[in-house]
């Protein structure tokens, strides 16, 4: 019978084998490592490919961190988690009144989600300088869209406050407080945040794909980032930080209960928390411009599985997934990639059209269909596998997008109704 290495080499080789991977994969049981490699570039324009020691930019990853300042805090009973947040907050950053910091730290807060199509953040107000309270101002100080407590709605708004908040509260600057009260005790000296500007040693740079060429990631300025993303690390301070929170280091017991705790849509605090396999599993995915992070930790078995990447070429989740399965003794099948459905030139255009203006169009280009974001700078190429049914030629699509035919005949794509001319 295959060891458990065996077995782990032959799916992530063959899953390797259908997409264009950069970053590392790193899997660690009672302190043996089972797999580790690293793929593909860290700076393509010097040739320098990335190693086990490459740091990458996390995206959401960052949550759990700073969901444990603030609980360091709590311990300290420099604030209560259960009081609300604006007791906390400068006070030129005033929200509802009714939402605490447990709101905040579990989604379940009501507060508006900038992140959507429709905002003008994302390729615009986000590469633009940096001011706190112009931030605060035009995308967080809005009336709550439910109350408080209510539904969980993911949400970085959440984790941008809990940063203002550790950084009203203790009087340093959010990177500084990760580094003195985590990062160091840990000796996780691969760790740092970032702050758009800094030079980071060994951080690889993120990439996606426009038509079928690799090109530098959209710009985002990462400050936009606190709190909710914008830590950069490697694979042997994110197995450290495993290691805390398995031997439960840094904060009393009492609080690493409430930490750990289960709150709506299986949310902890910057953690998601599934019982599978018979044991208890916490995880956190990470994705953003050119970022994809995925971390499963099984403390009860000593298990630990970091992906960290920076394109965008593959399904962390699945991989991830997979990857436990296989540890756990579940059959899985062998990687694949959806069959692409033959469609004609006329039969694609049916698509084509502006669905929302700059944000969310579909192009027919030489015979191949696109979908194009950023005002038409990066070209996403999509082919069909179904009826009104397309996934993206060089990124393992966990779920086809669907392209759907509305009863009054027209067509809608993420919701949105395609426009006429």
């Amino acid at each position: 019978m295959p060891s458990k290495h065996l077995k782990l080499e032959t799916y992530i080789n063959k899953y390797i084998e259908l997409w264009d991977f950069y970053g590392v994969i790193q899997v660690i049981q009672k302190g043996e490592v089972l797999f580790e490699n690293a793929y593909g570039y860290a700076s393509i324009e010097f040739g320098i490919k990335n190693d086990m020691d490459s740091r990458f930019s996390i995206a959401s990853l960052s949550k759990q961190f700073t969901a444990f300042a603030i609980m360091l805090l709590y311990d300290k009973k420099m604030l209560d988690i259960d009081k609300p947040a604006n007791l906390y907050l400068p006070s030129d950053m005033q929200i509802d009144e009714s939402i605490t910091i447990h709101h905040l730290l579990s989604h379940t807060s009501g507060l508006y989600n900038f992140t959507n199509f429709e905002d003008d953040f994302f390729a615009g107000y986000n590469r633009m300088d940096y001011s706190r309270i112009d931030f605060f101002q035009k995308y967080i100080n809005k009336k709550p869209t439910k109350p408080e407590g209510t539904e969980f709605d993911y949400n970085n708004s959440n984790y941008n406050l809990l940063a203002w908040i550790i950084e009203n509260v203790s009087g340093e600057t959010y990177g500084d407080f990760l580094r003195n009260h985590i990062f160091f005790p840990l000796h996780m000296l691969n760790s740092d945040v970032d702050d758009g500007s800094k030079t980071i040693k060994n951080r690889s740079s993120n990439y996606v794909k426009d038509f079928d060429a690799t090109i530098k990631s959209p710009y985002f300025n990462e400050k936009f980032s606190i709190g909710a993303g914008a830590i950069v690390v490697n694979c042997e301070d994110m197995y450290k930080w495993f290691m805390c929170l398995r031997d439960r280091k840094l904060l009393s017991e009492k609080v690493f209960i409430r930490f750990f705790s289960v709150n709506q849509n299986n949310y902890c605090y910057g953690l998601e928390h599934h019982h599978v396999y018979g044991t208890n599993r916490y995880s956190h995915g990470g994705d953003h411009l050119g970022i994809s992070t995925f971390m499963q930790s099984f403390f009860e078995e000593d298990i630990c599985i970091i992906i960290l990447s920076n394109n965008e070429a593959i399904n962390q989740y699945r991989l991830g997934n997979a990857i436990s399965d296989i540890l756990h003794h579940v059959e899985v099948a062998a990687p694949t990639k959806y069959q692409e459905v033959p469609l004609n030139k006329s039969q694609l255009e049916k698509y084509c059209g502006t669905y929302l203006k700059d944000k969310i169009e579909v192009e027919s280009i030489n015979g191949k269909l696109y979908f194009t974001r950023f005002a038409g700078n990066l070209h996403i190429e999509i082919y069909p596998v179904g009826e009104g049914e397309f996934v993206r030629r060089y990124y393992d699509q966990l779920n086809p997008y669907s392209i759907i035919e509305e009863e009054n005949g027209y067509l809608s794509f993420f919701g949105y109704v395609k426009e006429t001319l």
